[in-house]
């Protein structure tokens, strides 16, 4: 029986096992997928581990996506672009990182019918799911790439690291009004409403502020329905959650380890009965 975890901290909220056993069932691929609670101290040993035969490999979650990328023999293009790793493949003891949230995000503004070349983003955060995000958005030629974060040195990283990729720009003290009366689209990719997290009901958004137009896109998954979510929907915006970016990048790992399409219908069937 081979196995894939999933590296996180905390690790006990993850729906991926949900979808991934779900998936290796549908297959009948003799693999099962686990959450394992790591803390930050017990990551180096945690990924050491991988290069067990056992192991297909790993996903990488909050908080160790960029320390990771460290940690690993190699990187993807896309990893190595990023700076972060949300999926590690074990090929004979050789460790391969990759980030596959960017494209898994891209697949998800799709659904809803959102094409981001051209417009003008918001992005929200500055750790490893918004530099997926960020260099994907870059890549599909949006016109305007803003990033606001809380520790606004870390929003200057994020935007001197992908300036090479296109127009982005740090949200300096102040402007964080003024960005969402022009963005068409605002991403949060903080855990800000995650739940189990510090304040469930809290927003990333000071004051009840939402943006004045266009579609709001939380990464979160739990709960369903974010206090920025509730409020951006009350507003008329257009809203997803986290919840196709988790299908969407868990399908690519799942093709990426086995060498097989994931099934994704029955990916998001799992999970959906699962948040019943």
């Amino acid at each position: 029986m081979k196995r894939i975890v999933l590296l996180a901290h905390p690790a006990g909220h993850s729906l991926s096992p949900t979808m991934h056993n779900a998936a290796l069932l549908h297959l009948d691929i003799p693999a099962r997928y686990e959450a394992l609670d790591v803390p930050p101290e017990g990551l180096p040993g945690a990924v050491e581990e991988l290069r067990g035969p056992e192991f297909l490999g790993a996903n990488v979650s909050v908080p160790h996506k960029v320390v990771v990328a460290q940690l690993v023999d190699e990187l993807s293009g896309s990893a190595d672009t990023v700076g972060a790793v949300n999926t590690v493949v074990n090929c004979g003891g050789h460790l391969t990182g990759h980030n596959t949230d960017g494209s898994g995000f891209l697949r998800g503004l799709a659904d809803i019918g959102f094409d981001p070349e051209g417009s003008r983003v918001l992005l929200l955060g500055a750790g490893g799911a918004a530099k997926g995000v960020a260099a994907a958005l870059l890549r599909a030629g949006v016109s305007r790439l803003a990033v606001y974060n809380r520790t606004t040195a870390r929003a200057v990283e994020l935007a001197e690291t992908f300036s090479h990729l296109g127009p982005v720009e740090p949200v300096v003290a102040g402007g964080l009004e003024g960005s969402l009366g022009w963005a068409q689209l605002l991403v949060n990719a903080t855990t800000v409403g995650m739940e189990h997290g510090v304040d469930t009901e809290a927003s990333p958004l000071p004051g009840g502020l939402v943006p004045r137009q266009g579609v709001v896109v939380d990464l979160i998954y739990r709960p369903e329905r974010t206090r920025l979510l509730r409020e951006s929907e009350l507003a008329g915006l257009v809203v997803q959650n986290g919840l196709p970016m988790l299908v969407y990048q868990g399908a690519e790992a799942f093709e990426i380890w086995l060498g097989r399409a994931a099934p994704t219908e029955t990916m998001f069937a799992a999970i959906r009965t699962a948040l019943l």
